[in-house]
Protein backbone atom coordinates (compact mmCIF):
# COMPACT_ATOMS: atom_id res chain seq x y z
CA UNK A 1 0.00 0.00 0.00
CA UNK A 2 1.64 3.28 -1.14
CA UNK A 3 2.15 5.76 1.73
CA UNK A 4 0.22 9.10 2.03
CA UNK A 5 3.21 11.37 1.16
CA UNK A 6 4.07 8.90 -1.13
CA UNK A 7 0.93 8.73 -2.99
CA UNK A 8 0.62 12.38 -3.10
CA UNK A 9 4.24 12.47 -4.85
CA UNK A 10 2.83 10.36 -7.32
CA UNK A 11 -0.22 12.07 -8.40
CA UNK A 12 1.38 15.21 -8.59
CA UNK A 13 3.78 13.42 -11.36
CA UNK A 14 3.65 14.46 -15.14
CA UNK A 15 5.38 12.24 -16.77
CA UNK A 16 4.84 11.35 -20.77
CA UNK A 17 6.33 7.74 -21.45
CA UNK A 18 4.50 4.75 -23.53
CA UNK A 19 3.01 2.80 -21.36
CA UNK A 20 3.59 0.18 -23.18
CA UNK A 21 7.60 -0.04 -21.98
CA UNK A 22 5.85 0.92 -18.91
CA UNK A 23 3.71 -2.15 -18.49
CA UNK A 24 7.07 -4.30 -19.44
CA UNK A 25 9.33 -2.49 -16.66
CA UNK A 26 6.70 -1.34 -13.74
CA UNK A 27 8.37 2.16 -13.71
CA UNK A 28 6.81 5.15 -12.16
CA UNK A 29 4.61 6.53 -14.60
CA UNK A 30 2.51 3.59 -14.62
CA UNK A 31 2.21 3.44 -10.79
CA UNK A 32 1.56 6.97 -11.22
CA UNK A 33 -1.21 6.82 -13.31
CA UNK A 34 -2.53 3.72 -11.15
CA UNK A 35 -2.45 5.75 -7.94
CA UNK A 36 -4.27 8.64 -9.56
CA UNK A 37 -6.90 6.42 -10.71
CA UNK A 38 -7.42 4.39 -7.40
CA UNK A 39 -7.70 7.62 -5.99
CA UNK A 40 -9.86 8.64 -8.37
CA UNK A 41 -12.01 12.15 -9.17
CA UNK A 42 -10.19 12.10 -12.00
CA UNK A 43 -10.10 11.38 -15.83
CA UNK A 44 -8.66 9.69 -18.13
CA UNK A 45 -8.47 11.92 -21.44
CA UNK A 46 -7.61 9.17 -24.31
CA UNK A 47 -7.20 9.75 -28.02
CA UNK A 48 -9.02 7.29 -30.21
CA UNK A 49 -6.66 4.64 -31.39
CA UNK A 50 -4.65 4.41 -34.68
CA UNK A 51 -6.94 4.97 -38.07
CA UNK A 52 -6.20 4.39 -42.06
CA UNK A 53 -4.39 7.21 -43.39
CA UNK A 54 -5.15 10.72 -43.63
CA UNK A 55 -6.29 14.00 -41.83
CA UNK A 56 -9.16 14.84 -40.78
CA UNK A 57 -12.04 13.44 -42.21
CA UNK A 58 -13.18 13.59 -46.21
CA UNK A 59 -15.40 16.30 -47.92
CA UNK A 60 -19.40 15.39 -46.73
CA UNK A 61 -18.56 13.82 -43.30
CA UNK A 62 -21.61 12.43 -41.43
CA UNK A 63 -22.17 12.09 -37.76
CA UNK A 64 -24.65 8.88 -38.80
CA UNK A 65 -22.82 7.55 -41.52
CA UNK A 66 -19.32 6.01 -40.75
CA UNK A 67 -18.38 5.03 -44.55
CA UNK A 68 -17.76 9.40 -44.85
CA UNK A 69 -15.45 9.52 -42.38
CA UNK A 70 -11.76 8.00 -41.50
CA UNK A 71 -11.89 4.98 -39.04
CA UNK A 72 -9.49 2.98 -37.21
CA UNK A 73 -7.73 0.13 -38.47
CA UNK A 74 -7.23 -3.02 -37.94
CA UNK A 75 -4.11 -2.61 -35.99
CA UNK A 76 -6.53 0.52 -34.22
CA UNK A 77 -9.01 -2.01 -32.99
CA UNK A 78 -6.54 -4.16 -32.00
CA UNK A 79 -4.83 -1.20 -29.76
CA UNK A 80 -8.00 0.02 -28.49
CA UNK A 81 -8.38 -4.33 -27.27
CA UNK A 82 -5.25 -3.75 -25.41
CA UNK A 83 -6.27 -0.40 -23.44
CA UNK A 84 -9.48 -2.08 -22.08
CA UNK A 85 -6.93 -5.36 -21.19
CA UNK A 86 -4.77 -2.57 -19.34
CA UNK A 87 -7.51 -1.06 -17.25
CA UNK A 88 -8.60 -5.25 -16.45
CA UNK A 89 -4.95 -5.59 -15.74
CA UNK A 90 -4.85 -3.30 -12.84
CA UNK A 91 -8.70 -3.63 -11.77
CA UNK A 92 -9.50 -0.29 -12.59
CA UNK A 93 -12.99 0.06 -13.36
CA UNK A 94 -14.42 3.18 -14.94
CA UNK A 95 -17.56 5.10 -13.06
CA UNK A 96 -18.75 6.11 -16.90
CA UNK A 97 -16.89 5.92 -20.24
CA UNK A 98 -17.61 8.66 -23.01
CA UNK A 99 -16.88 9.28 -26.46
CA UNK A 100 -17.10 11.93 -29.25
CA UNK A 101 -19.82 10.83 -31.86
CA UNK A 102 -17.07 10.18 -34.16
CA UNK A 103 -16.72 6.09 -35.15
CA UNK A 104 -13.49 6.20 -34.66
CA UNK A 105 -14.01 7.01 -31.07
CA UNK A 106 -17.25 4.95 -30.59
CA UNK A 107 -15.56 2.20 -31.67
CA UNK A 108 -12.08 2.73 -29.86
CA UNK A 109 -14.32 2.98 -26.56
CA UNK A 110 -16.46 0.21 -27.47
CA UNK A 111 -13.30 -2.20 -28.64
CA UNK A 112 -11.67 -1.16 -25.00
CA UNK A 113 -14.34 -1.71 -22.85
CA UNK A 114 -16.24 -4.62 -24.47
CA UNK A 115 -16.90 -7.69 -22.82
CA UNK A 116 -13.49 -9.68 -24.68
CA UNK A 117 -11.22 -7.44 -23.94
CA UNK A 118 -12.23 -5.84 -20.37
CA UNK A 119 -14.05 -8.88 -19.19
CA UNK A 120 -17.09 -7.11 -18.77
CA UNK A 121 -19.01 -4.33 -21.27
CA UNK A 122 -19.32 -1.49 -20.24
CA UNK A 123 -21.68 1.22 -21.90
CA UNK A 124 -20.17 3.75 -24.12
CA UNK A 125 -22.21 6.96 -24.14
CA UNK A 126 -21.93 9.65 -27.07
CA UNK A 127 -21.08 13.13 -25.89
CA UNK A 128 -21.05 16.21 -28.03
CA UNK A 129 -18.72 18.29 -25.71
CA UNK A 130 -15.99 15.52 -26.94
CA UNK A 131 -16.62 16.10 -30.83
CA UNK A 132 -13.53 17.34 -32.93
CA UNK A 133 -13.15 21.01 -33.44
CA UNK A 134 -10.76 20.84 -35.96
CA UNK A 135 -10.62 23.21 -39.06
CA UNK A 136 -13.65 24.95 -37.86
CA UNK A 137 -15.68 22.36 -36.71
CA UNK A 138 -18.33 22.49 -33.71
CA UNK A 139 -18.23 24.93 -30.90
CA UNK A 140 -14.84 25.08 -29.41
CA UNK A 141 -15.24 27.18 -26.33
CA UNK A 142 -18.86 26.29 -25.90
CA UNK A 143 -18.10 22.21 -25.79
CA UNK A 144 -14.46 23.09 -23.48
CA UNK A 145 -16.87 24.90 -21.04
CA UNK A 146 -19.14 21.97 -20.97
CA UNK A 147 -16.02 19.46 -20.70
CA UNK A 148 -14.54 22.16 -17.46
CA UNK A 149 -17.70 21.81 -16.18
CA UNK A 150 -18.21 17.92 -15.95
CA UNK A 151 -14.80 17.68 -14.49
CA UNK A 152 -15.35 20.15 -12.04
CA UNK A 153 -18.55 17.91 -10.57
CA UNK A 154 -16.43 14.61 -10.56
CA UNK A 155 -13.50 16.27 -8.93
CA UNK A 156 -15.80 17.54 -6.17
CA UNK A 157 -17.51 14.10 -5.61
CA UNK A 158 -17.39 12.45 -2.50
CA UNK A 159 -16.50 9.17 -3.36
CA UNK A 160 -12.80 7.17 -3.50
CA UNK A 161 -11.65 5.37 -6.67
CA UNK A 162 -14.05 6.61 -9.52
CA UNK A 163 -13.16 8.00 -12.42
CA UNK A 164 -14.49 8.48 -15.99
CA UNK A 165 -12.97 7.54 -19.13
CA UNK A 166 -12.93 10.14 -22.48
CA UNK A 167 -12.19 8.89 -25.79
CA UNK A 168 -11.66 11.99 -27.97
CA UNK A 169 -9.32 13.98 -30.17
CA UNK A 170 -6.04 15.40 -30.36
CA UNK A 171 -7.71 18.92 -30.49
CA UNK A 172 -9.92 18.69 -27.30
CA UNK A 173 -7.13 16.81 -25.41
CA UNK A 174 -4.45 19.63 -25.81
CA UNK A 175 -7.08 22.10 -25.12
CA UNK A 176 -8.21 20.93 -21.93
CA UNK A 177 -4.49 19.72 -20.77
CA UNK A 178 -1.93 21.44 -23.22
CA UNK A 179 -0.42 17.79 -24.09
CA UNK A 180 0.12 16.23 -27.65
CA UNK A 181 -0.81 12.80 -27.98
CA UNK A 182 -0.82 10.23 -30.42
CA UNK A 183 -2.95 8.01 -31.28
CA UNK A 184 -3.83 5.43 -28.64
CA UNK A 185 -1.87 7.71 -26.14
CA UNK A 186 -3.74 8.40 -22.95
CA UNK A 187 -3.54 11.48 -20.16
CA UNK A 188 -4.93 11.06 -16.45
CA UNK A 189 -5.80 14.34 -16.02
CA UNK A 190 -8.09 16.35 -12.90
CA UNK A 191 -9.65 19.98 -12.66
CA UNK A 192 -7.38 22.41 -11.57
CA UNK A 193 -8.79 23.62 -8.03
CA UNK A 194 -12.23 21.93 -7.46
CA UNK A 195 -13.07 25.12 -5.39
CA UNK A 196 -12.71 27.32 -8.21
CA UNK A 197 -15.32 29.77 -8.85
CA UNK A 198 -15.30 31.00 -12.85
CA UNK A 199 -14.09 28.16 -15.06
CA UNK A 200 -12.02 28.84 -17.96
CA UNK A 201 -12.12 26.44 -20.01
CA UNK A 202 -8.71 26.36 -21.62
CA UNK A 203 -6.14 24.51 -20.12
CA UNK A 204 -8.51 23.65 -17.52
CA UNK A 205 -6.97 20.26 -16.62
CA UNK A 206 -3.74 19.10 -14.81
CA UNK A 207 -2.01 16.50 -15.89
CA UNK A 208 -1.09 13.72 -13.24
CA UNK A 209 0.24 10.97 -15.70
CA UNK A 210 0.26 11.05 -19.58
CA UNK A 211 1.65 8.42 -21.86
CA UNK A 212 1.34 5.10 -24.54
CA UNK A 213 -1.50 2.73 -23.64
CA UNK A 214 0.04 -0.99 -23.59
Amino acid sequence: MVHDSRRRLLLASALVLPLGRVHASGSGAEKSAVAALTRGNCIVLVRHAETVAGIGDPPGMRLDDCSTQRNLSAAGRAQARRIGQWFRMHDLMPAQVRSSQWCRCLDTAREAFSASAFGSELPVRAWPALNSFFQGQGDRQGQLREAAEMARSIALRRSYGQFEVWVTHQVVVTALTGVSLSMGEMVVAGFKGADAGAIAPEGSLRVMASGLMP
